[in-house]
This record gives C-alpha cells, sequence and structure tokens, in this order.
C-alpha cells in the first residue's frame, strides 16, 4: 500500500528542489575537501553536499541511502569548479526522482566526464592567475603603506569572487542540466582560459615593473676617466636595473614550477641582498 501511495505521488506531484535546498547545497560546497582521501579523493564531500538535496528529493529512506551511495564513487576536481557539476547532478537527479530514465551509470559518466575539464580550467583560471593578481595587488598596497587594507581586501575580494562564482555556477548547471557538456565541444573552456592566462601575465608584468627592483651599487669612481665612470654607471643604472627584475621574476617563476618551495626561494633572495650589500654589488 505504501509503495502504490509512492507511485501515485510520484506520477501526480512532481519533486521539485526549492530554493533553500540550493542555498543549503552552496553552504556547504566549500566542504568538499573535509574529508579527502587517498583512494577517492572528493567522494565523501560530494555526497554531503548532495545530502540537502536528496533529502527533498527522495522521501523514502532506501532511495535516499542508494542516492548517497551512488555518489561515494570516485570524484576530483578543481574545488571552485564542483558547483557547476553539482548544479548539472541536481538537476538529474530531480528528473529521476520524477521518473525520468535516468541511471546511476549515467550521472557518473556525467560527473566524470565534467571532471576533467572543470580541473584543467579551474586550477589555471583561479589558483595561477586570479589569486596571485589579487595577492600581488594587496602586497602592493602594503608597500605604499596602506598596511592592512591590503589583506583585507585581498580577503573580501578573493572570497566575494569565489563564492558568487560558486553560486551562479550552481544555478546555471541546474538549468541546463547535462546539455551542458555540449559547451565543451565548443572550445569556450580553453578561449576563456587563454584569455585569462593573457590577463595574468599582463598584470603581473606591470606588477614587476612597478614594485620588482634590483638596485646596483654605482660604479663611478672605479674607471680612471670620468667620462668612461659616467658611461658604464648610466649603463648599468638604465639597462641592468631595467633587465634585472625581469630576470629575477623569471628565475623565480622557473624555480616554481621545478617544485622549490616559495619559503626557500624568499630565503635565497634573502642572502643574495645581504651578501651583495656587503659585497658592495647592491645597494
Amino acid at each position: 500500500m505504501a509503495n502504490n501511495q509512492n507511485m501515485i505521488h510520484d506520477s501526480h506531484q512532481p519533486i521539485h528542489l526549492r530554493q533553500i535546498d540550493f542555498f543549503w547545497t552552496f553552504w556547504r560546497s566549500g566542504t568538499e575537501q573535509g574529508s579527502w582521501n587517498f583512494e577517492r579523493m572528493q567522494n565523501l564531500g560530494f555526497a554531503y553536499i548532495m545530502a540537502p538535496a536528496i533529502k527533498r528529493l527522495y522521501p523514502d529512506m532506501n532511495q535516499r541511502k542508494a542516492a548517497l551511495k551512488r555518489h561515494l564513487g570516485f570524484f576530483n576536481t578543481a574545488p571552485i569548479m564542483q558547483s557547476l557539476i553539482t548544479g548539472v547532478v541536481l538537476s538529474m537527479e530531480e528528473q529521476r526522482a520524477n521518473g525520468a530514465d535516468i541511471s546511476d551509470d549515467t550521472i557518473n559518466a556525467v560527473k566524470t566526464a565534467m571532471m576533467g575539464p572543470m580541473g584543467g580550467f579551474g586550477d589555471p583560471v583561479w589558483l595561477g592567475t586570479i589569486r596571485p593578481v589579487l595577492s600581488a595587488f594587496a602586497a602592493s598596497l602594503v608597500l605604499s603603506g596602506y598596511g592592512m587594507m591590503g589583506p583585507i581586501l585581498f580577503f573580501i575580494a578573493w572570497n566575494v569572487l569565489r563564492l558568487v562564482f560558486r553560486y551562479m555556477t550552481q544555478m546555471a548547471g541546474y538549468r541546463r542540466g547535462a546539455d551542458i557538456i555540449n559547451l565543451f565541444n565548443t572550445g569556450i573552456i580553453k578561449y576563456v582560459g587563454s584569455a585569462t592566462s593573457m590577463f595574468g601575465v599582463f598584470m603581473m608584468g606591470v606588477i614587476v615593473a612597478r614594485w620588482v627592483t634590483v638596485d646596483f651599487a654605482s660604479v663611478r669612481g672605479l674607471f680612471g676617466s670620468s667620462t668612461t665612470s659616467r658611461f658604464v654607471d648610466t649603463m648599468i643604472n638604465g639597462g641592468l636595473n631595467v633587465i634585472a627584475p625581469v630576470a629575477l621574476t623569471l628565475i623565480c617563476v622557473w624555480l616554481i614550477r621545478r617544485r622549490i618551495s616559495p619559503i626557500w626561494i624568499i630565503l635565497g633572495l634573502f642572502v643574495i641582498g645581504v651578501l651583495g650589500y656587503y659585497a658592495g654589488v647592491l645597494v
């Protein structure tokens, strides 16, 4: 009798997610790595994020258990891009709860198809471009004498950007459903990634020119002719003082890509600066 009532409920009263369900799903989205594990990575976090929606869509306890179980498979992607995948899965789960022929394999296949592209897009854009640019801008404020305004601005800007992006992509994924995968074939991810990378390189170049300096000591008096001394000194101040910051930045980037810890790089620059000063090369 209970099963018949469920069937009548499913066929005549469609179940839809409510705004509060979207909010709680979004609220939990920052915890996807809270139970990260080496076997299935972000799977526990993803199941936890989906729990409020599953509770709404599946009144029967056995259905809830089955829904949570299918989201305990392997899952791993760029954390901030996870919300887009969540939105797509929310749409598919809602359709399935209302009788659509969507199997566990179909849901897992969509998740798997989106994990790679979202991971490849999210890390370079958010961690490789947006966060370094914001960090450099905040550091420039500190160097300009604004003190704590730099870190505060970074904290506010970073969290506003990522939270707004998370909610908007979650809702976009829900509205488009699995059809959003068709966007991958248009090359939009590649174009957006390239444009963001170019913008990041441009901004970093501006920051390097403005804030990275290498000051060499004057060489006047080291040569017998005053004209020669002035010429060499002009070459150093006009040439090396421009080239050295760029070269230093490129070397640091190369070291970071070689997986050298930034802490060691900072300590190395400190040692070079002190030795250069006592050797009379740097000022």
